[in-house]
């Protein structure tokens, strides 16, 4: 699966496991790597030391290419930017801000640069920075999100940039990546599929219940608060979505979704946790390794793409 991503990045396969706060660590990273696609840690916020170990255990599992994400709103954005330099990664994607202030040290350093992005206008701003390529991102996707759809979203930016284009949002099998082809990107991002592996750390309790969602079972909660967030339906999302309604105070709302990612992740809390998970939760059944999930998505893209152009 030959495509501008796979040759920029070094990779395989064009199929990028999303850098998800508290999920992508480097158990899981690694095993996508190994897979030949592109597994990301996802720093979050975390602090730099953590970041550092995190790459240097990723190391020791994978001689494949790997990544970091960067939220560029956490309290440690400059050393987690430094200590991608220092530790020799040659992938970052960014969120929640602007890359601006690190392009040219990582630009110097040979970083392949991926900023997300939720619009046109957002992604032009990243092409003229210097990305290498940009992530579009739906908001079909699970944690926080835009508003417009992978399937407008994608082939407006496709046609915005001269950068590749690698889609996110909605996608977890051969049928979404075949579509993201059709509309222009030349790479997915997979976030909740990737969830549901052998290798991810995430609690059995957060697994079970993204298998067992149906296509209506996630929710919007913070709309109100201009911060909208993805997550399954739970007692959490529905006090939330109540207190919303009532016009209760930002700092209320906070308070109610404070340290709910970890609960949900690390302790199984599946009633007051942050469930965060994309609609295609309807799509995902089974827990596989990360071989075998990339191996049936390559196998299903493939079949449905016979006779086109997309990719060698």
């Amino acid at each position: 699966m030959k495509t501008k991503i796979t040759e920029l990045l070094g990779i395989e396969y064009p199929i990028i496991q999303g850098g998800m706060a508290w999920v992508a660590e480097y158990h899981l990273a690694a095993a996508v790597s190994n897979a030949k696609g592109l597994g990301l840690i996802g720093a979050a916020s975390a602090p730099g030391s953590w970041v550092q170990e995190q790459i240097r255990e990723a190391k020791k599992l994978t001689d494949k290419p790997f990544g970091v994400n960067i939220m560029l709103m956490s309290p440690y954005a400059d050393e987690v930017a430094d200590i991608i330099v220092k530790e020799g990664v040659k992938v970052v994607t960014t969120g929640a801000g602007n890359p601006e202030q690190y392009m040219k040290m990582w630009k110097d350093a040979g970083v392949k640069v991926i900023p997300v992005v939720a619009s046109v206008a957002l992604a032009k701003r990243m092409q003229r920075l210097g990305a290498d390529a940009v992530v579009a991102e739906g908001c079909e996707s699970g944690g926080h999100i835009g508003e417009t759809t992978t399937m407008v979203l994608v082939p407006q930016v496709a046609q915005a940039v001269d950068i590749p284009v690698i889609a996110a949002g909605g996608i977890a099998d051969g049928r979404g990546i075949a579509a993201a082809f059709m509309l222009g990107a030349r790479g997915v991002q997979m976030g909740t599929r990737f969830v549901v592996t052998k290798e991810s750390q995430v609690h059995d309790n957060f697994k079970k219940q993204i298998i067992r969602a149906k296509d209506i079972d996630t929710k919007v909660t913070g709309r109100s608060t201009g911060h909208p967030v993805r997550a399954l339906r739970n007692q959490m999302t529905k006090e939330y979505l109540k207190k919303e309604d009532e016009g209760a105070p930002f700092e209320e709302l906070e308070l109610l979704a404070l340290g709910g990612l970890r609960r949900a992740v690390v302790e199984g809390d599946v009633k007051t946790g942050s469930l965060m998970s994309g609609q295609s939760a309807g799509l995902v059944n089974t827990e596989l390794s990360c071989e075998e999930l990339i191996q049936e998505l390559v196998g299903e893209t493939d079949a449905l793409m016979k006779g086109t152009d997309l990719y060698e």
